[in-house]
């Protein structure tokens, strides 16, 4: 007797996802709760585990469709061995199937590879076609040349993470006569049709030009609407200063090795700042509010939204009750959900809620930027890349490390004044440290 596999619940508020991808193929053994299929919903990608053991005896939805809680998607036989059922039919304009590449399962045109970047890998092992790899590591395969099946994975559950390939591929290029194998093996590329859902662009003759829609991800779709929902709602307006990060640079090569040994993480910006920040609150409490129709709600707590790059957008874990943390235990709240945005593992209940916003863009090499506020949160501070500038100190022009810092706020709940305070109640924690261990 089959049974059923549905779509779990989601996260509040939300009730539709789109199945992003088909983590086993009809005829595969499963086990109780493991991972079948890939969700991806407006804020965070989650999987769907398998509710018994047995196989997997047929697929009732395609990749890229979307389907609504408790919507029935696969079906699961009893025993180890099942009748294979076709995967769902190709899909017109995306394309659905399943091919294999290094031995692994991946999906072919429209279903997220570049196609121009496939090749025959017909004497890749056979006893290694059970891999699952997520679309960023299959991409990342394709593109590098190497056999996820030779390499060892350190993500969750053992699974191969994009890291993992390049240095696997590092490894690799390290060898002449691999080199030229790759050289070889990227010569005889074929480009076939244009895929559904991610761009391919190969070299173009002269006189060439190409275009290639590609559609939007639902997590793309909503970033896009709260941006634009931002910026038709606030009044935003941002404010600059810059900051000497010497003492912080000073601080942190003095006691890293003591901190990391004691609380087994880094010491970072981020602590310093995310404590900055708790303590320019309490001054300028504002920015640390929300509007709600015709009132002000103030905070008492500080819930530090972070913004961290995932493989499919940008992200926003929220770090609860950061103002009462220690920089320990900021780091490794920071550090965990860095892990998790970058395997695809976050929760919905991981990024609700936040009453401020930290975007750090200097991680990317940005100088200057005029980051957009997480709505309803009233204000983002934005942190940018560390350089060497000529400044004044006690007359003589030195060099020091300095970094721009960009306050977005919504005008409508917090003023100029207040704006600019929070920004220099910043910027004197940061070059004094000290005041934030004596609440100054």
């Amino acid at each position: 007797m089959a049974t059923d596999v549905k779509v779990p619940a989601l996260g509040e508020s939300i009730t539709e996802g789109t199945l992003a991808q088909w983590l086993k193929k009809p005829g595969e053994a499963v086990a109780a709760d493991e991972p079948i299929a890939s969700l991806e919903t407006d804020k965070v990608s989650v999987e769907v585990p398998s509710p018994v053991a047995g196989t997997l005896s047929e697929q009732l939805v395609a990749e890229g469709e979307t389907v609504e809680v408790g919507a029935v998607i696969a079906r699961i036989g009893e025993g180890g061995a099942a009748a294979s059922s076709p995967a769902p039919a190709a899909d017109a304009k995306t394309g659905e199937g399943q091919a294999t590449v290094a031995g692994a399962a991946v999906n072919p045109v429209g279903a997220g590879e570049n196609p121009a970047l496939r090749e025959d890998h017909d004497a890749a092992p056979a006893d290694h076609a059970d891999l699952t790899l997520s679309p960023a590591v299959r991409r990342a395969v394709l593109e590098l040349h190497v056999d996820p099946s030779k390499i060892n994975g350190t993500g969750k559950d053992g699974r191969i993470t994009k890291d993992d390939v390049l240095l696997a591929a590092k490894g690799k290029d390290s060898s002449p006569a691999q080199a030229g194998v790759q050289a070889e093996a990227k010569a005889s590329v074929v480009t076939p049709a244009t895929p559904a859902s991610q761009p391919s662009w190969t070299p173009a003759s002269a006189g060439e030009r190409h275009e290639e829609r590609v559609k939007m991800t639902r997590l793309r779709q909503t970033i896009a609407t709260r941006l634009k929902e931002a910026q038709n709602t606030a009044a935003l307006l941002t404010t600059f200063n810059d900051v000497d990060m010497s003492a912080v640079i000073d601080a942190r090569a003095k006691y890293k090795d003591l901190f990391e040994k004691k609380h087994g993480i880094r010491l970072g910006f981020m602590g310093f700042f995310v404590k900055a920040v708790a303590l320019a609150a309490k001054d300028v409490p504002s920015v640390n509010a929300r509007i709600e129709g015709d009132e002000i709600v103030y905070h008492d707590y500080l819930d530090v939204s972070v913004a961290v790059s995932a493989p499919k957008g940008l992200v926003v874990p929220v770090v609860r009750n950061a103002d009462s943390m220690s920089f320990a235990e900021i780091e490794k709240a920071i550090a965990a959900f860095g892990k998790k945005a970058k395997d695809g593992t976050l929760t919905a209940d991981d990024m609700k809620g936040g009453t401020f916003t930290i975007s750090n863009g200097g991680v990317f090499g940005s100088l200057l930027s005029t980051p957009i506020i997480n709505p309803p949160q009233s204000a983002v501070l934005g942190m940018h890349r560390i350089e060497e500038r000529p400044v004044v100190k006690d007359g003589q022009i030195v060099a020091r490390p300095m970094m721009y810092l960009a306050l977005s706020y919504d005008h409508r709940l917090v003023d100029g004044r207040e704006a600019v305070t929070f920004l220099v109640r910043v910027k004197e924690a940061i070059e004094d440290p000290t005041r934030l261990l004596i609440d100054l």
